[in-house]
């Protein structure tokens, strides 16, 4: 209270020595500055509604025409199987590339079947094992291709949310191993042709677990985060050759990896989320202060809106919400797994 007091007594004296004009300027200055603040987070808002809501995206076919081909990693499950099946439906042919052989082969049957005239091949290849030989494999496959569109989707998380300390070393070597290092070689694969051809688009995965750090979920984290500045970096590396680099802020979805299988407003299904991901390319969404990223699914946006502009990712409250929600999402599978556990047993 003291200090207040006699903050306020120098006020005075100071507003007692300045010149009225003076003060009426300082005052109008203030008045200018936070109006302009004001105005400017309103467009932002503006501009983030208008994306999400109302602006379309590139289309497509500007990225390549009808027979070109759209390269998707990690295409037997969730994301990927629906990426392959929404751009073969848009006419793209579709190179599928993740580990498991006889899935692929059925999701090839099946794009084939839905859309006559498409054609499919397939890769298998464990991207957690980092074969130098596999790559060359893909490497033969997309150089005899006019690859219009890459979709790095393969990813690992964590099995169950796990404090660092705790983390088992081969689990954290396969998240870095498949969201960093797959992710990188497969797009150097693939960005030298369209470079070439002047022309492309290259899709990958983000999370909000890049965007948000995360405890529990640290090396996941961390290879998003890693995701989203290498994703940016590349961005204005490749826009002078007319390629188009988006990396994709997504929260919850039902998927296997989520393991999550209700949908809500703010967990679409693979379906609605692709949807909307293929519908606003070139769009933030949620994100304008992302460039060469976007969150183009109407409730992540406004989320990553929310976090990014107006409470701030970094902070010791958000992420101690971040944290009590996957400590509480820990001792759920703990509990599961001891039951599930005593019914072996017995």
């Amino acid at each position: 209270m003291e200090f207040v007091s006699k903050f306020a007594s120098c006020l005075s004296k100071w507003q007692l020595n300045v010149d009225p004009g003076l003060q009426t300027l300082g005052a109008l200055a203030l008045l200018t500055t936070g109006g302009l603040f004001i105005t400017c987070r309103a467009l932002t808002f503006v501009r983030v509604l208008l994306s999400l809501f109302v602006l379309p995206g590139k289309p497509l076919r500007s990225f390549g025409p009808k027979g070109s081909w759209a390269v998707v990693t990690g295409a037997s499950d969730g994301l990927g199987k629906e990426f392959a099946l929404q751009l073969a439906r848009s006419g793209f042919n579709i190179l599928l590339v993740s580990r498991t052989a006889s899935k692929l082969t059925a999701l090839g049957d099946e794009i084939s079947s839905k859309n006559p005239g498409v054609e499919t091949k397939i890769l298998a290849m464990d991207f957690a094992s980092n074969q130098d030989s596999d790559y060359a494999k893909l490497k033969e496959l997309v150089d005899g291709l006019d690859v219009a569109v890459l979709v790095n989707n393969v990813g690992k998380s964590h099995s169950i949310p796990t404090p660092f300390a705790l983390t088992p070393e081969e689990e954290m070597n396969d998240i870095i191993t498949i969201n960093c290092t797959g992710t990188l070689r497969a797009t150097q694969v693939v960005v030298p042709g369209m470079i070439q051809r002047k022309r492309g688009l290259v899709l990958t995965m983000g999370s909000f677990g890049g965007l948000l750090p995360t405890p529990l979920l640290a090396t996941y984290s961390g290879s998003k985060a890693f995701l989203q500045q290498w994703s940016t970096s590349l961005g204005s590396e490749l826009e002078q050759h007319g390629i188009t680099v988006e990396l994709v802020q997504a929260y919850l979805i039902t998927s296997a990896m989520s393991k999550i299988r209700r949908t809500s407003a703010t967990i679409p299904d693979p379906r609605a989320f692709v949807k909307s991901v293929l519908g606003k390319i070139g769009r933030n969404g949620g994100s304008p202060s992302y460039a060469y990223s976007s969150s183009p699914y109407w409730s992540h946006g406004l989320m990553a809106y929310f976090l990014t502009c107006i409470t701030g990712t970094m902070n010791k409250f958000v992420l101690g919400q971040n944290r009590g929600m996957h400590e509480s999402i820990r001792k759920r599978a703990l509990r599961k797994a001891e039951r599930e556990s005593g019914k072996k047993s017995t």
